[in-house]
């Protein structure tokens, strides 16, 4: 969505305290590797938090992910005046609840042109003004494929002669963010 929009992308891994950041680099080193910035970071150790306050300066920044993740967490450990309404996550599943029920934005005090956009956990994602024939040119390691095709409108799907799916079974495109295309592309995510 953010290369749809041509907006910049940064990953922020928070909650790594609850794993091992050895291990958040295994699971989100992917997304270094092809171009995107990761911040690991904890709300809870502080981990990372003045890396994003550093990035957050004199920009607008949306936060954005699934409900537990620790968004409101990580504005408080930011800008702790905020004192923004967190939750426990819920047992059953180790869930988080929709906290955060409406998107705020929220002026931080460092800088008059520092804005972050707390917002609620995702549900789902959807492709809403993506024509699925453009999906490829929005993974950013599969752009450099997708015209390399024998035909034109290729999904990258099934089509013979595709050279998305040729650099998959290459090597040169994670076969995991392969499987994530493919279940946008098929409206499974």
């Amino acid at each position: 969505i953010a290369e749809f929009n041509e907006l910049p992308a940064i990953i922020c891994v928070n909650k790594v305290d609850l794993a091992s950041l050895a291990k958040a680099k295994e699971i989100f080193g992917l997304y270094e590797q092809i171009g995107y910035r990761v911040v690991y970071a904890s709300a809870e150790t502080g981990l990372g938090v003045d890396e994003l306050r550093q990035l957050l300066l004199d920009c607008t920044t949306v936060l954005t992910g699934p409900s537990g993740v620790g968004k409101s967490s990580l504005i408080n450990a930011i800008a702790p005046a905020l004192a923004l309404d967190v939750g426990a996550l819920r047992d059953f599943m180790q869930k988080g609840r929709h906290t955060t029920r409406t998107a705020h934005l929220l002026p931080l005090p460092y800088g008059d042109k520092t804005y972050v956009a707390d917002t609620p956990g995702i549900r789902e994602l959807g492709l809403y003004d993506i024509d699925p024939a453009d999906l490829g040119f929005y993974f950013i390691e599969m752009e450099p494929y997708v015209n390399e095709c024998r035909f034109p409108n290729c999904t990258h799907d099934h089509e013979p002669q595709c050279a998305v799916r040729a650099a998959v079974e290459q090597g040169a495109i994670d076969a995991e963010r392969y499987e994530s295309y493919l279940r946008l592309l098929h409206g499974e995510e």
